[in-house]
């Protein structure tokens, strides 16, 4: 593969984290409940340590022209959901409020992280690089699962309380 090419590729992914990561801390520090922002705090946390990753990547390919292998100390998925997810982070978030609108930007976040490590994933042809960014996209799918799930939670609350089932 051309090193411009992967570096180029690393370069997006560690802005895209560092996005992320900016984004979290911003809603964490915005949040009025203390459960949605102790979601965010570990979603900013998360970001931190694919950042971690991503840069010890960077470092390696610059300097070897090669991949390492991606940690393999955890189940990337579940993390954050074992530890935030409780019936008091959906009741405590208002359909039209500020935490809703920031979990509903922050499953775009997350569907474009999916989006460009599971194509790079596909198309890399290194098996460190392809497991690297298929072991982020499996993690930034979990994160999308954690927020989709609270974002449910939200809406049916707010149909409910709005009568806006037809039964």
């Amino acid at each position: 593969m051309e090193t411009g090419t992967a570096l180029d590729i690393l370069k997006s992914a560690l802005l895209l984290e560092r996005r992320g990561k900016a984004f979290y801390t911003a809603a964490a520090e915005q949040a009025k409940s203390r459960p949605v922002r102790e979601l965010f705090e570990r979603m900013a946390e998360e970001e931190e340590r694919h950042i971690g990753v991503l840069s010890d990547q960077f470092a390696s390919y610059r300097t070897r022209g090669a991949f390492a292998a991606p940690p393999a100390d955890r189940d990337p998925s579940g993390d954050v959901a074992a530890a935030v997810l409780t019936r008091r982070l959906s009741e405590s978030i208002s359909a039209a409020s500020f935490e809703a609108a920031a979990v509903s930007a922050a499953m775009a976040l997350e569907r474009n992280a999916i989006r460009l490590y599971a194509d790079r994933a596909q198309s890399a042809q290194d098996p460190e690089e392809r497991a690297l960014y298929q072991w982020l996209a499996d993690w930034e799918a979990g994160h999308l699962e954690l927020l989709s799930k609270v974002d449910r939670e939200v809406t049916e609350a707010a149909w409910n309380d709005n009568a806006f089932w037809p039964y």
